[in-house]
């Protein structure tokens, strides 16, 4: 996980054509199921994943497929008033938004990350905590990683090793990198840091 700028801007038309129409017709059908609700969000999706760089927020890398997460889940009923709220979305993965299904906030939020709270290990690829997440929230970081299998998840897994691939053999720039899978190219400059001169592992 990696900061993700907070607030995105609210798309133009959002109200009109999401919130509004969603709202009305949550109040219209008050006790309706979840599966039911019209998806009006899937209309700002791409300036989500625009507003995330085309990153899913917890995988911190690209994705060619994303879905709208909402954070605090829209099977809550107590939170049927956030399910048209552009605050309430996150740009996901589709195996991690099954993943993380009703957890709402009992994970970190991509937008409250900062910088360095995790890291990329080489060669195993696997994701860790740093001692730089407050107190307060390193057992909230540890149970997001492992329940979402951020920490060596087979699929996340996968996608950290073709980005490295991609620039140890293939030539993928490392700025390229930064943008595509920024915490496997802060592990590569780490590696160059520490090991001067000797080539990627």
């Amino acid at each position: 996980m990696i900061p993700v700028p907070n607030p995105i801007p609210e798309p133009a038309g959002f109200d009109r054509d999401c919130r509004l129409p969603g709202n009305a017709w949550l109040a219209a059908n008050p006790t309706s199921r979840p599966k039911s609700f019209p998806a009006h969000w899937i209309k700002f999706e791409a300036e989500l994943e625009a507003g995330f760089a085309c990153r899913c927020g917890w995988w911190a890398m690209r994705i060619q497929s994303g879905t709208v997460d909402h954070f605090l889940s829209k099977n809550k009923a107590a939170n049927r008033h956030l399910v048209y709220e552009w605050t309430n979305y996150r740009h996901a993965a589709p195996t991690l938004n099954s993943s993380k299904k009703e957890l709402d906030d009992q994970v970190l939020d991509p937008f409250e990350v900062q910088p360095g709270w995790f890291e990329v290990l080489l060669p195993s690829m696997q994701l860790v905590r740093t001692a730089t997440v407050p107190v307060h929230l390193q057992a909230k970081a540890d149970f997001t990683i492992k329940r979402l299998k951020l920490i060596d998840g087979p699929k996340v897994r996968r996608n950290r090793q073709r980005w490295y691939e991609d620039h140890k053999l293939r030539g993928l720039h490392i700025i390229l990198l930064e943008d595509y899978a920024p915490l496997v190219a802060a592990a590569v400059e780490k590696w160059q840091r520490d090991h001067p001169g000797t080539p990627l592992p």
